[in-house]
């Protein structure tokens, strides 16, 4: 199984900088999107999950400050790193009162940037293996967790509940042999009439829908007398 990248939404308008921030997050392997001033990133963020926001201070349409402040009063906690020329205190401090977690100050280095970068997200995704877009890839297939779409054998199709939630506990404990009654737990919770046979019957169809060959699976792998284990 191979995640997709870590989404960041750049917002700067100076196309040196942007051009350089772009390549070099795009290098270490993040999908970027960039935009020039601050008018649409409200609307941005409410179409499509990101994982950062790096967001400079002087943006035409509307400033920084104004940006940041209009997705926290809007309840979009995504983590911002903001970047300014400005070096003074004042400023700094009026950017993390506005809702950014970090604050870098141009010129900056690259490195310490990137560093940045991947504290914000590591810190926002707690023990989240999964990035915001929830989009994961089961052998030459990809599944949306959030939509439960999904292309599989059968073609285009949309999960039940209970088969994203099986599929999502899987990705998440990847390599780790889980029992039956574990899985019960964790996806059926107090439901009490399914049984150890609902397990391997849901196990049955994901092989169905993303197994090569479904008889002799390379991903959702039988642990005699014990459960199933999930190998990417």
């Amino acid at each position: 199984m191979k995640q997709v990248q870590f989404r960041v939404l750049l917002v700067e308008d100076e196309e040196l900088i942007g051009e350089m921030v772009k390549l070099n997050l795009e290098q270490e392997g993040y999908a970027v999107r960039w935009l020039t001033d601050g008018g649409s990133v409200l609307d941005t963020l409410k179409e499509t999950p990101f994982d950062l926001v790096v967001l400079d201070v002087m943006l035409p349409v509307k400033n920084g400050f104004e940006v940041a402040e209009t997705l926290r009063k809007s309840d979009i906690g995504t983590p911002i790193l903001m970047l300014t020329a400005r070096a003074e205190s004042e400023s700094r401090v009026l950017g993390l009162d506005s809702g950014a977690d970090d604050y870098l100050v141009k010129p900056f280095d690259m490195n310490e940037f990137l560093a940045r970068v991947r504290a914000l997200i590591r810190r926002s995704q707690g023990f989240r293996e999964l990035p915001s877009s929830r989009l994961i890839q089961v052998g030459t297939f990809s599944v949306n967790l959030d939509s439960r779409r999904a292309e599989s054998n059968e073609g285009r199709i949309v999960l039940s509940e209970k088969e994203t939630l099986l599929l999502e506990l899987f990705v998440r404990s990847a390599g780790r042999s889980l029992s039956r009654a574990e899985i019960l737990e964790e996806v059926w919770g107090m439901d009490r009439s399914p049984t150890e046979r609902t397990v391997d019957n849901f196990v049955l169809r994901l092989r169905k829908l993303f197994e090569p060959e479904p008889e002799n699976p390379r991903h959702f792998i039988t642990v005699r007398a014990h459960g199933y284990r999930y190998d990417p």
